[in-house]
């Protein structure tokens, strides 16, 4: 360390100390907020499913003292890179291992950081109606290889199933696109993708028509309290585990859906993490059920209340509800900044 920086820290720190003699209390206050003066940039893809989450984790950081600015949206694939390269800190919906290949493309383990288990349990799959499945007996994608099982998917009298599918550029789409071709789907399975939340409301259409509905998902979501799996809906195994990352996805208990199941992660910039101790003990403590996702998505979805200044309502309920929790979050990351 040079000694003019040596000096200017003695300097600070003497005047800190007298001012708190002074005082009082400042040198408890600021004992409170470690991320004084540090400016954080959030990042996420505009899904309304993911800003309870995110704005959770925003709340937090603004506590421990933060200049927390309004987020950025961009696809997963390009918010990883940018959390690599700086312009973005953090985002709170990476989805471990989902999101694996986005992870090593933006650098992987040298510029980003990823630790904690922010949501456990987030499974992922495909779902028919609970009739179809039951009269035809289908209990695998597998099934859909045959003209007249697919058929019975048929949205748009094309002869093919409509599977609903991914949104483009997630990391869904890599291993939905994969089964595709494992399971040799391609000739009799439609995979359609475009923006979730129009294709899966034609989806919930159909079915409440009662026609046959196809469709993936994912929890924490509101669609499988619309939708519930064992009563409505039922969920489809997969022929083998045939992953584009080359892994089992084969359960503990047998089954095997086609995905891993995912932990949500808070994914944040390496050198940020390495400047902050206090934030980087914040990522790895934070914690939120994953039913208590599934009924925030729920409530938005019951209530027509979407959109980020309702999550922000939602996120403050919870952080009232759960303060205990949430002030354990923050006195450790205080406690790693000391």
């Amino acid at each position: 360390m040079k000694l003019s920086q040596t000096f200017k820290k003695w300097v600070a720190a003497t005047t800190f100390v007298a001012s708190a003699l002074a005082l009082g209390a400042p040198a408890m206050a600021d004992a409170n907020l470690p991320g004084k003066g540090v400016t954080v940039q959030p990042g996420q893809d505009n899904v309304d499913g993911e800003n309870f989450q995110t704005i959770i984790v925003m709340k937090a950081l603004k506590e421990l003292g933060y200049d927390v600015k309004d987020v950025q949206n961009a696809k997963y694939p390009a918010l990883h890179i940018s959390i690599a390269d700086g312009g973005v800190t953090f985002m709170a919906d990476h989805w471990n291992p989902l999101h694996q290949a986005f992870f090593e493309k933006a650098g992987g383990d040298e510029k980003l950081s990823r630790t904690g288990a922010y949501i456990e349990g987030c499974a992922q799959g495909y779902l028919i109606d609970k009739k179809t499945a039951e009269k035809y007996n289908i209990t695998n994608v597998g099934q859909l290889q045959d003209p007249e099982i697919a058929k019975l998917f048929d949205a748009n009298d094309d002869g093919k199933a409509d599977l609903a599918g991914c949104v483009p550029g997630w990391g869904c789409e890599r291993v939905i696109e994969h089964h595709m071709g494992a399971y040799k789907l391609k000739d009799t399975v439609t995979h359609n993708q475009g923006e979730y939340s129009a294709i899966i409301a034609e989806t919930i259409t159909r079915y409440k028509e009662g026609k046959p509905v196809l469709y993936y998902t994912w929890t924490p979501y509101w669609v499988s309290g619309v939708l519930v799996p064992g009563k409505d809906v039922v969920w489809l195994e997969v022929p083998h585990s045939a992953h584009p990352n080359g892994i089992d996805t084969k359960l503990p208990n047998g089954k095997n859906y086609g995905f891993e199941v995912n932990t949500q992660m808070v994914v944040a910039n390496k050198e940020f993490v390495k400047n902050n101790p206090a934030a980087a003990k914040l990522f790895e403590v934070i914690k939120v059920s994953v039913n208590d996702v599934s009924a925030q998505n729920l409530k938005m979805k019951d209530k027509g209340e979407g959109g980020w200044e309702a999550a922000e309502r939602h996120a403050d309920a919870w952080i009232a509800a759960n303060r205990d929790k949430f002030d354990g979050w923050l006195n450790a990351a205080r406690e790693a900044a000391k």
